[in-house]
């Protein structure tokens, strides 16, 4: 039996509700089940994956440090929408720099983070089984 491709698709801020802490708790947990996890960050959803985020100010705990663990889980397929990031006058060098260890490749670290343009994630999306919204 052939492994479901599961797709996260991110689409809020990380603060303000629930959404952005209980997306990666899930892919962390089906990523150390072996799922086959890939990730999309849309609209607001880029806005989790900002360098040097600091919410201290409004008294809640910072969980964007954890997303660095994704790629000791295997998670590498992490697309952000461009559209998206344009919109919020964002570009890659804003974004957290998200690694992973390619074993084929004599253990070289490899960007976990593409990003890809609405028609190209409509393409990936296609390519799930499983949809996931947060």
């Amino acid at each position: 039996m052939a492994t479901k491709k599961f797709l996260y698709v991110n689409r809020k801020p990380p603060h303000g509700s629930i959404y952005a802490l209980e997306s990666l708790e899930v892919v962390l947990i089906g990523a150390a089940f072996e799922q086959d996890v890939t990730l999309a960050f849309i609209d607001d959803g880029v806005y989790q994956l900002l360098q040097k985020q600091d919410s201290s100010a409004i008294a809640t705990k910072n969980f964007a440090p954890t997303f660095r663990a994704l790629g000791d889980y295997d998670v590498n397929k992490i697309y952000v929408e461009r559209e998206s990031l344009e919109m919020r006058g964002l570009g890659k060098d804003d974004l957290m720099p998200l690694t992973w260890e390619d074993e084929d490749d004599d253990w070289a670290e490899k960007d976990s983070i593409h990003i890809v343009s609405s028609a190209e994630l409509a393409e990936i999306i296609e390519q799930q089984d499983v949809l996931l919204n947060f």
